[in-house]
C-alpha cells in the first residue's frame, strides 16, 4: 500500500507549486506551445500538480498473463533507476515531484521527495553502494536540488543546491571502483551552454566545472566509463545545437573525473520527429524532441568501453514522415562514430511512430536495453505501446522487439492544443537479469498514469482460481504455468502461501511435477507448469482462505503473484432442511458418550456468520467446526475426536444472535 500523504509533503508541493506557477506566469508565454528552446513544464502542469492528491494503492494490470503495475496518477516525464546491490529494488520518480519504489519487485510504495520547491523534470541516479540520489529543478528555474538516501527510498537527507541552469537536467554516478568512485555528475541546459557540475564528497556539495558549448536545444546527458584500465576513467557530455529540424550532437569528454573536458566529436543533421508545429517536432499534437541518450559499456565483456548513442528522429528526414529510433556507437572514446542502425524492427517502419527512447547499459553484463514509444500496432498512429529490446553484440544487432506494455492506448489521450505536453521523456533501467520499464499511460481514460513493467519476462497463470475442499484429508489442485515468454531464459522459482493461518488443523500446499507426484518447484524450459497441491489436515478452521502463488526468476526478478480463493468446509456438514427455522437451537450430540465420532445439529433462525467450536474443560479451543457464513437453515456436522484423550469437553454455537454451550463425553 502507498505511504499516506503527509502534512509536510503537502506543504512543499503547494509552497513550490504556487511559486512556479508565479514564475512561469511570469516569465513563460500563456499557451502550452511555450518557447521551443526550453522544455520546462508547462503551467498548467505546473498547476495540476500543485492541487493535493491522495496517494492511490497501486494496481496490477493482468493481461494474458501478463503484468503491468499502474502506480496511480502522475504527471508524466518518469524516470527509474536500478539499485546493483539490490536487484529488486527499484526506484522511480515523475513529474512535479513524485516518486514510487519497491524493495522486493512486486509491491509499491509512493512518496513526496521533500525539497524546498519543485519545478518538474525530475532524475534519479544510484551509487554502487545502492545509495539512492533524486534530482529536481528549483522553482524558479535556477539549477537542481539534490537529496539521497541509504535506505532504499525510505527516508532521504536534505537537500542541497545542485548543478546551475534553466532546464532539462541530468545526472549520473561513477558505479566504479575507480579514482573517482562515488563521483556525482550533473548538467544542465543554461544560457547558450550546457552547466556541468560535480560532487566528489558523496552528494554533499556540488561544484560546476564547466560550460559545455555549443547547446541551444535541451537535451544534455552524461556517461561514465574506463579509459583503458582506469575505471571510470571517462566522463561524457553530449550537446545539443542547432533548430530543431537540424541538430547538432556535440561530444565532450574528461578523463580526470570532470574537472576538464575536450570536445572529441560532432554529428550533425539531427532532425526532427513526426509533424513539426511552431518548430518543436509532434506526434499527434505532442511535443517531442530529439534528446541524445549516451551510456558506456562498463562490465568486462568483450564490448567493454564502447560507447553508445541511441536517439530518435524521421526516417526519410523531414516534416510530415514517421519515425524511428537510432543506434550509433564508438569504439574510440567518441572520436568517431558507426553508421546509423534503426533498432525497431517492425516490418513497415515509414508506416508508424517509434519515438521517446531511453537506454540503460546493464554494468555486470554490457547488455544495453532500450526502450521507446511504439505505433506498430495501429497503421491510423492512434494507439501506443512501450516495446524494448536488448543487444549483447555491442549494438551490431539486437533481439526481436518485444511490447513492454499489456494493453495499448489512445496517445496522448484527451484534448491536445498543439503542441501540447504529454512528458517529454520516460526511462529503462536493469538488473542482471531484466529490466524494468517505466512510461506515462493513458490507457485510464486519458489520466496520466505511470505504468511499470518487466522486459525479458514471462506470464503467469493459475487455473482454477479457486476451489471448495473439507478441513480434513481433502486435496485439490491448481495448475501454475508459465504458457509465453518475452525473450525470458531464466529460471522461474515458485512458493505459495496461505493466509490467515488456520485456527486448527494444517493447510499443506506442495509443488509436484505436472505428470508424476514428484516435488518440483522450478521451470526452466518454457512453456511448461507444474501442479499446486492443496491438502488439509487435522480438521481445519472452516472458512474463506487466500493462497498467494508467487513466480520469481533466479535473483527474484521479474516476479509475479497470483492468487487463489480456497473454501474448506467442516468435516461432514451436512444441511438437513433449507427450510427457515423459527428459532436459533443447539441440540445435544449424538451419541453421547461417543468414541470416536459423534454428530452435533444446530438450527440457524437467520443468515450469517457462525462459529461452532470444541474446547476441553481448561477452556481451551481443540477443534474448530465450523467459522463461516450460513444461510438459515437446519445443519449437522460430524465430530472426529480420534486425536483426543477420554474427558468431558464443550461445544460452543455463536452467532450474531445467538449463544449456546453445551457437554459431550469421549470414552475411549
Amino acid at each position: 500500500m502507498k505511504n499516506l500523504f503527509s502534512f509536510k509533503s503537502l506543504l512543499v508541493l503547494l509552497i513550490g507549486g504556487t511559486l512556479t506557477l508565479l514564475f512561469q506566469a511570469s516569465d513563460s508565454p500563456k499557451t502550452e506551445a511555450d518557447n521551443p528552446y526550453l522544455d520546462q513544464p508547462p503551467p498548467s502542469v505546473i498547476r495540476d500538480a500543485a492541487i493535493p492528491r491522495t496517494p492511490e494503492p497501486f494496481a496490477v494490470i493482468t493481461n494474458n498473463g501478463y503484468d503491468n503495475w499502474d502506480l496511480g496518477v502522475d504527471f508524466m516525464e518518469q524516470h527509474i533507476s536500478a539499485n546493483m546491490r539490490a536487484p529488486n529494488n527499484f526506484f522511480t520518480c515523475s513529474n512535479i515531484n513524485t516518486g514510487h519504489y519497491t524493495l522486493n519487485g512486486e509491491n509499491w510504495t509512493t512518496w513526496y521527495p521533500v525539497v524546498p520547491n519543485s519545478a518538474g523534470d525530475p532524475w534519479t541516479a544510484a551509487d554502487s553502494n545502492g545509495t539512492l540520489f533524486y534530482q529536481t529543478m528549483k522553482s524558479p528555474v535556477t539549477g537542481t536540488w539534490v537529496i539521497k538516501s541509504s535506505d532504499n527510498g525510505v527516508t532521504w537527507t536534505t537537500a542541497v543546491s545542485g548543478v546551475n541552469g534553466v532546464d532539462r537536467n541530468t545526472m549520473a554516478i561513477d558505479q566504479t571502483n575507480g579514482p573517482y568512485a562515488g563521483y556525482i555528475y550533473q548538467a544542465m541546459t543554461g544560457s547558450g551552454s550546457a552547466y556541468f557540475a560535480r560532487s566528489t564528497d558523496h552528494g554533499a556539495s556540488f561544484q560546476q566545472t564547466y560550460n559545455g558549448s555549443p547547446h541551444n536545444l535541451p537535451g544534455v546527458h552524461i556517461a561514465v566509463g574506463p579509459n583503458g584500465t582506469i575505471q571510470g576513467g571517462c566522463v561524457w557530455l553530449v550537446t545539443y545545437s542547432g533548430s530543431n529540424n537540424n541538430g547538432t550532437y556535440t561530444f565532450h569528454r574528461s578523463t580526470n573525473g570532470g574537472l576538464n573536458f575536450q570536445v572529441v566529436s560532432s554529428l550533425s543533421g539531427i532532425g526532427t520527429i513526426g509533424l513539426e508545429i511552431s518548430s518543436r517536432g509532434t506526434v499527434n499534437g505532442a511535443r517531442c524532441r530529439a534528446y541524445p541518450w549516451i551510456a558506456c559499456d562498463n562490465s568486462y565483456g568483450p564490448y567493454r568501453g564502447r560507447l553508445y548513442l541511441v536517439y530518435s528522429g524521421n526516417n526519410p528526414p523531414g516534416s510530415g514522415n514517421k519515425s524511428d529510433v537510432f543506434l550509433r556507437y564508438s569504439t574510440d572514446q567518441g572520436l568517431s562514430w558507426s553508421p546509423i542502425t534503426v533498432v525497431n524492427d517492425n516490418p513497415n517502419p515509414t508506416l508508424t511512430h517509434q519515438w521517446f527512447s531511453s537506454i540503460w547499459c546493464e554494468k555486470t553484463t554490457g547488455k544495453l536495453y532500450i526502450n521507446w514509444y511504439d505505433m506498430r500496432n495501429d497503421p491510423n498512429n492512434q494507439l501506443v505501446d512501450v516495446y524494448a529490446t536488448y543487444t549483447t553484440t555491442g549494438g551490431t544487432s539486437f533481439v526481436p522487439n518485444q511490447r513492454v506494455t499489456n494493453q495499448s492506448w489512445v496517445y496522448p489521450g484527451g484534448s491536445c492544443g498543439a503542441p501540447c505536453y504529454k512528458g517529454d521523456y520516460h526511462m529503462i533501467a536493469a538488473n542482471s537479469k531484466t529490466s524494468m520499464s517505466v512510461w506515462f499511460d493513458g490507457r485510464n481514460s486519458g489520466q496520466a498514469n505511470t505504468y511499470v513493467g518487466y522486459f525479458p519476462d514471462f506470464a503467469l497463470t493459475a487455473i482454477p482460481s479457486a476451489h471448495t475442499i473439507q478441513a480434513s484429508n481433502d486435496s485439490d489442485f491448481t495448475w501454475v504455468s508459465i504458457p509465453s515468454t518475452k525473450l525470458y531464459t531464466d529460471v522461474a522459482k515458485f512458493t505459495a502461501t496461505v493466509t490467515p493461518t488456520p485456527g486448527a488443523g494444517t493447510i499443506a500446499l506442495s509443488f509436484l511435477n505436472k505428470t508424476t507426484p514428484v516435488l518440483k518447484d522450478s521451470i526452466n524450459t518454457f512453456p511448461d507448469s507444474l501442479r499446486l497441491r492443496i491438502k488439509t489436515s487435522g480438521g481445519v478452521t472452516s472458512g474463506s482462505y487466500t493462497i498467494k502463488v508467487t513466480g520469481a526468476g533466479s535473483n527474484g526478478t521479474p516476479i509475479h503473484v497470483r492468487s487463489i480463493a480456497l473454501t474448506v468446509n467442516p468435516v461432514g456438514l451436512t444441511i438437513n432442511n433449507t427450510e427457515v427455522p423459527e428459532k436459533f437451537y443447539l441440540y445435544q450430540n449424538f451419541p453421547n458418550p461417543f468414541n470416536p465420532s459423534t454428530t452435533v445439529r444446530f438450527d440457524l433462525a437467520k443468515s450469517g456468520m457462525v462459529k461452532l467450536n470444541v474446547y476441553d474443560v481448561t477452556g481451551k479451543l481443540v477443534s474448530a467446526l465450523i467459522n463461516d457464513n450460513y444461510y438459515a437453515g437446519q445443519y449437522s456436522v460430524d465430530f472426529n475426536a480420534s486425536g483426543l484423550s477420554s474427558g468431558i469437553y464443550f461445544y460452543k454455537l455463536e452467532t450474531a444472535d445467538f449463544t449456546s454451550i453445551k457437554k459431550m463425553i469421549l470414552v475411549k
